[in-house]
């Protein structure tokens, strides 16, 4: 089969599966990144060539310089793929496609998939439950919001990944500060119902509209918590055939269907209102999720998201057919956390439930799998309080998050 070249977009370190899986799979790949990573330690074995991007601002970098670079690439090389691999990536992505008309997610698709406002907007025509939103372009519009849904309210970036930049709202007296201090940038932001309670995510993998592969997980330390407070970040998987992880898989199916995704991966986020019970919609992606995640789905189905995203890659631009092997069922937590030392001691932690400790500098991370969910349960509290207690080191927030 003809080699394809498929060129790579990261404005973060990531995707090292990816890019070796395709190189495997006998397959050119370009990566295009910011100039600050040179120094990672990409897959050069799988990477021909290599091009650097300077960053005017965190994970920004200016657009007219990608799109007269890429064109420059074009003039010596036929490129089959253009592929996102950070949240922040799927516009600059999308713009190199549209300009240059490489297939893919376009402009418009992308929007539903990096916009909360857009999401928020389709899902509301789709009929899917979400929080209670509005736009803060118009005064009137918002004083309307602000007089039809009570307090509290968030206020939050369009295009920032997780919960990066959300700042919580308890009254109509700190809202229009909250908003006027954003100047310049108010259009960047919505403003939303702010609805306590349990948060799930659901990662994905979809071949020609078809959703083939699903895994659902319980954040317990909820993502906004702890993008603003510091602290441990915890996910576990959910049994399949559960109640809820049924409930999530139809949910993310609605989604995903309705938003037009095509083929490849998703990462999408719901919450379950401790006032109702009911399922919201929060966001979704169409990337690998973030925050060691994949290592979390792969420890329980066995399925690796960023290996079977390249194959559906390669299986699109070769026109073969993918097929994805049966997962498995373990259950399986993960554990993250900032540490006080850049390589952390693990001693404490070993156990027969510990499928791989995260080698990440002044990072402890703990990826857990075992039959019985009841188990994983208990050492993601135990590794928890050991770190609380001995490991845990609370820095302000990043102002770029590594989801």
């Amino acid at each position: 089969m003809k080699e394809k070249t498929i060129v790579c977009i990261s404005c973060y370190y990531k995707g090292y599966d990816f890019m070796d899986e395709m190189h495997q799979l006998g397959n050119k790949v370009i990566l295009i990144t910011s100039e600050n990573f040179k120094d990672k330690n990409w897959p050069w074995f799988a990477i021909s060539e290599v091009y650097y991007m300077q960053e005017l601002e965190p994970s920004v970098w200016n657009l007219d310089h990608l799109i007269e670079g890429f064109s420059f690439l074009l003039r010596t090389h036929k490129i089959d793929a253009v592929i996102a691999l950070d949240d922040y990536d799927v516009e600059k992505a999308a713009l190199v496609r549209e300009t240059f008309r490489i297939p893919g997610m376009g402009q418009t698709t992308h929007r539903y998939f990096r916009d909360k406002l857009a999401m928020r907007q389709m899902a509301k025509d789709s009929g899917i439950d979400a929080p209670q939103f509005s736009s803060i372009f118009n005064d009137e519009k918002v004083n309307e919001f602000a007089d039809q849904n009570p307090a509290p309210w968030v206020l939050k970036p369009r295009s920032e990944a997780s919960a990066t930049g959300i700042v919580k709202i308890k009254s109509k007296e700190e809202l229009w500060p909250a908003i006027e201090k954003l100047g310049a940038e108010r259009h960047k932001f919505l403003l939303e119902s702010f609805k306590p309670g349990d948060v799930f995510h659901v990662d994905s993998l979809m071949y020609n509209k078809e959703i083939l592969f699903t895994s659902a997980s319980q954040y317990l330390s909820p993502p906004m918590e702890i993008s603003h407070e510091g602290g441990v970040f915890r996910t576990k998987t959910l049994p399949l055939y559960s109640e809820e992880y049924r409930a999530l898989e139809k949910a993310n199916s609605n989604i995903l269907k309705s938003f037009g995704l095509v083929n490849g991966v998703s990462h999408t986020e719901f919450i379950r209102s401790k006032e109702n019970g009911k399922w919201y919609f929060l966001e979704t992606s169409s990337r690998v999720g973030g925050a060691h995640i994949p290592d979390l789905v792969e420890a329980s189905t066995g399925i690796n998201l960023w290996r079977e995203w390249a194959r559906i890659e390669d299986a699109l631009l070769k026109n073969t057919k993918y097929e994805i092997k049966k997962s498995t069922g373990f259950a399986a937590g993960l554990i993250v956390a900032l540490g006080k030392e850049k390589v952390p001691n693990y001693e404490k932690f070993h156990c027969d439930e510990v499928e791989k400790f995260l080698q990440l500098d002044y990072h402890i991370g703990i990826v857990y799998k075992s039959d019985s969910k009841e188990k994983i349960q208990e050492k993601l509290d135990e590794a928890a309080l050991i770190i609380t207690q001995e490991y845990l080191n609370i820095l302000p927030p990043k102002t770029k998050p590594s989801s």
